[in-house]
């Protein structure tokens, strides 16, 4: 059965070029940093889609049939149509972009990230738009291989070779409290916070504690759980009315600190920082709008922790 031209991949032909040109399989798979195995492999699916065997051994060398003698001007000039294509996109400006960038992440990073990304997506690239989506860790490279989110911004985890990523930040932890609250009165203590219920913002209600391998470690014991919730700011208003406290990264409490009655403590006890990266799919790497996307998406990130920490 004949397989629709929308449905071919064009990569195959960029190997009948490299066979061509090469005289072999090893050259071209040289060439093009393929497996030799990979090369064959295109060949074979060129070699059904067009029912000609497109190539055949004499000797040390691969010799065109009939078929690719007569295709193969016309298949060069095809490709550096394109190479020409991707040359002229590498200046795009980014004025005359339309489009919707999707970013993977959660509210407390929506709350540090978003403004002053905003802000500068509206001086330099005002057509583009942003949609924020909450994505599992388990699932993140499922969404972006299957493109359903652009970026993914999220503490740093383990990932395949199909998935590349890059540090944002170090973002340590900060304990908040309200506003006269019996503990400011001689300083947040480890006893001090062992003592207090706490709030927890989890997606899970039978999440364990995330920092309980650290309190393990040290022989604290467990924190006492009072509420488990789905957002931070939520949470941040039951502990501005209560002796709850609240751990979370030290840039979203400062922020969370401007607008509600609260106090922003050190965590008292020795807890290594968070690193909070940004993932994207592998095949997105040479595209160059996508990498213009992730450059700023960068940026709005490291400019939102300085601000927070010059106002520290």
């Amino acid at each position: 059965m004949t397989t629709p031209a929308s449905r071919v991949d064009l990569n195959l032909f960029r190997v009948l070029d490299a066979v061509h040109e090469h005289g072999g399989i090893s050259g071209a798979a040289r060439h093009l940093h393929l497996s030799q195995p990979a090369v064959s492999h295109a060949l074979a699916r060129l070699r059904r889609l067009w029912g000609d065997p497109l190539f055949v051994r004499h000797g040390n060398q691969m010799v065109p049939t009939e078929l690719t003698r007569r295709v193969i001007g016309e298949v060069q000039a095809h490709l550096r149509g394109l190479q020409a294509c991707l040359a002229q996109a590498d200046a795009f400006d980014p004025r005359t972009l339309n489009m919707t960038l999707r970013l993977g992440m959660r509210d407390v990073l929506e709350a540090i990230t978003l403004p002053p990304l905003m802000a500068r997506l509206a001086e330099v690239a005002p057509g583009v738009r942003l949609s924020s989506v909450r994505v599992p860790r388990e699932t993140l490279e499922r969404a972006l291989t299957l493109g359903e989110v652009d970026l993914v911004i999220d503490r740093q985890r383990r990932v395949s070779a199909r998935v590349h990523g890059e540090p944002l930040a170090q973002e340590r932890l900060a304990v908040i409290l309200r506003q006269g609250h019996p503990a400011l009165q001689h300083g947040l203590s480890v006893s001090d916070y062992f003592q207090a219920s706490h709030v927890m913002v989890t997606l899970r209600p039978d999440q364990d504690d995330p920092l309980q391998a650290v309190w393990d470690a040290l022989g604290l014991g467990t924190r006492r759980v009072t509420l488990r919730c789905q957002h931070y700011f939520a949470a941040a208003k039951v502990v501005a009315h209560s002796d709850a406290l609240l751990t979370l990264p030290h840039t979203y409490a400062e922020q969370l600190a401007q607008t509600l009655p609260l106090t922003v403590c050190e965590l008292p006890v020795p807890v290594p920082p968070i690193a909070i990266w940004m993932y994207w799919h592998a095949d997105r790497e040479g595209d160059p709008v996508h990498r213009w996307m992730r450059e700023s998406v960068a940026q709005g990130a490291r400019d939102a922790m300085q601000q927070m920490h010059d106002l520290r």
